[in-house]
C-alpha cells in the first residue's frame, strides 16, 4: 500500500510569491527525510525546502522558474509501508540502504561533494573550500549553508572569485546595437514588490539636514574598543539606536496599514538595505532593536551584513521587519526621492552622503562660519498612515539625537 504526501512551499516565507530555482532530484529518483528537495528565491532569499518523509518523486508539479504562493504545492512523495508483503520486503531495503548510505567512489573529497545541495556546493566552490574540512550539522553529518557560513566567518575560507559574467550576444536595431540581459528571479520579484507598493501607499517625503560631528567623534573615540570585543562599529549602528529614539515620539511610524484599523508594534525591527552589485537589494532585520544595547546593535549589523553579501541569509534574517533604512549615500546619493516603502511597513528612512559643508552656528551669541560633517536625512511615509507634524516630529528626534551623540556613552 503506498502514501503520497505533498511538499508544499514555506507558508511564512517572506513576500506573497516564489520563484522554483532548481530540483534537486527528479520523478522517480529517492531521497531521504530532511534532505534538501527544492529550492525557491523569494525578492529577498534563496530557500531550500527539505522532503517531508522519506520515499520517491512522485511528480513535479512546478517546474524551474515556475512561481508558487506560500503553502502552494511543488510536488508529491510516494510512500513505502512496512507492511507491505513479503515480495516487496528485499526491495523495500534495498531502497532504505540505498538512500541512507553515501555512494562509495575512489575520491573522499569528491564523494562528500557529492552529496552538497546545489546552493551549498556553490557557496564552497565560490570560496575555494574543501567540504571534507567542515563539520556538518544537518541529517547524517550533511552539510548547510549554515555550517559553510559559520567556516567563511571564522576566517578559514579565501576571498571569494569574482564571477565571470556571461557574454550577451549583440544585435542591431533602428538606433544602433543593443545587448539584451535577461531578469533573473530575484530582480523580477523586486521589480513586482517595487510596483505594488508606489500602486498601494501615497508616498510623501520629508527631508532634514543632519550634522554627523558628534557620532564621528564617538566613534573615533570607541571604534578600537568595539573591535576588540568583536563587532565593527558604522554609521548605521547610530542611525538604528536613533530610530528607536525617534519612534518613543512617534510610535505610529512602526506600523501597518489595514482597511480597518492601524497596526502599531511594540517590537522596533529595523530592516536595513544592503546592496547586492546588479542582483539587487536585500533587507535583513535587526529584530527588537529597541532591547538591544548599541553594541549588540553593531555586532548583529555585522553578522548579518556578512551573511548578505556571502549569500547565506536564512528566512528568520529578513522576516518581521516593521521599519527599514535606506543608506543610499553610501554610494554617493545626496539626496533620494522618494526612496519606496518596503510593503507592508508605513515609513522608511534615508540617509544621504556624508560631506563637509559651510555652515552658520551660534558662538558665544554671535553667528559664526563652521566647516561641518553634514548628511541630508529623509523619511518617506505611508501618507494614509503619517501626517506632515508626525513625520517631522520623528525626524527632528533622530537628528537631534544624532547631533548631541554623548561622547562618552559605551
Amino acid at each position: 500500500m503506498t502514501e503520497i504526501v505533498d511538499v508544499v512551499a514555506p507558508v511564512e516565507q517572506e513576500g506573497t510569491k516564489a520563484v522554483v530555482k532548481s530540483w534537486y532530484k527528479t520523478a522517480g529518483e529517492a531521497i531521504a527525510e530532511g534532505d534538501p528537495l527544492v529550492e525557491l528565491e523569494t525578492d529577498k532569499v534563496a530557500v531550500e525546502v527539505p522532503s517531508p518523509a522519506t520515499g520517491v518523486i512522485q511528480e513535479i508539479l512546478i517546474n524551474a522558474d515556475g512561481e508558487v504562493e506560500p503553502g502552494g504545492v511543488l510536488g508529491r512523495l510516494r510512500l513505502r509501508r512496512l507492511s507491505e508483503d513479503a515480495a516487496d520486503a528485499a526491495p523495500a531495503k534495498a531502497f532504505e540502504t540505498a538512500i541512507q548510505a553515501p555512494q562509495t567512489v575512489s575520491a573522499i573529497a569528491t564523494s562528500h561533494e557529492h552529496r552538497l545541495s546545489p546552493s551549498v556546493r556553490r557557496l564552497v566552490r565560490e570560496h575555494d573550500l574543501q567540504p571534507s574540512l567542515i563539520n556538518g550539522t544537518g541529517k547524517g553529518g550533511r552539510l548547510t549553508r549554515g555550517d559553510v557560513q559559520a567556516f567563511i566567518e571564522n576566517g578559514a575560507a579565501a576571498a571569494p572569485r569574482a564571477a565571470k559574467a556571461p557574454e550577451q550576444p549583440v544585435t542591431q536595431t533602428s538606433i544602433g546595437p543593443v545587448r539584451q540581459i535577461q531578469h533573473d528571479s530575484m530582480r523580477r520579484r523586486i521589480a513586482e514588490h517595487m510596483s505594488h507598493s508606489v500602486q498601494t501607499a501615497p508616498h510623501v517625503t520629508a527631508v532634514f539636514e543632519a550634522d554627523f560631528s558628534a557620532i564621528i567623534a564617538h566613534r573615533n573615540a570607541h571604534k578600537d574598543e568595539y573591535k576588540n570585543r568583536g563587532a565593527k562599529l558604522t554609521f548605521t549602528a547610530y542611525f538604528i539606536t536613533a530610530c528607536v529614539e525617534a519612534m518613543k515620539m512617534t510610535p505610529t511610524v512602526n506600523s501597518r496599514w489595514h482597511e480597518d484599523y492601524l497596526e502599531v508594534f511594540e517590537d522596533i525591527n529595523i530592516g536595513v538595505g544592503v546592496a547586492l552589485g546588479d542582483k539587487g537589494l536585500i533587507v535583513p532585520v535587526i529584530g527588537c532593536a529597541q532591547e538591544r544595547s548599541h553594541f549588540e546593535i553593531a555586532e548583529e549589523l555585522q553578522t548579518l551584513t556578512d551573511k548578505a553579501r556571502n549569500n547565506a541569509l536564512t528566512r528568520a534574517d529578513v522576516r518581521g521587519g516593521t521599519f527599514s533604512i535606506s543608506n543610499h549615500g553610501t554610494s554617493g546619493s545626496i539626496v533620494a526621492t522618494p526612496i519606496i516603502i518596503n510593503q507592508p511597513q508605513s515609513a522608511i528612512l534615508g540617509v544621504g552622503k556624508l560631506e563637509k559643508r559651510v555652515v552658520v552656528r551660534m558662538v558665544d551669541g554671535a553667528d559664526a562660519i563652521q566647516i561641518r560633517s553634514m548628511a541630508y536625512v529623509s523619511l518617506t511615509i505611508d501618507h494614509r498612515v503619517l501626517d506632515g507634524a508626525q513625520t517631522n516630529a520623528w525626524l527632528t528626534k533622530f537628528v537631534d539625537v544624532i547631533e548631541n551623540w554623548p561622547l562618552q556613552s559605551a
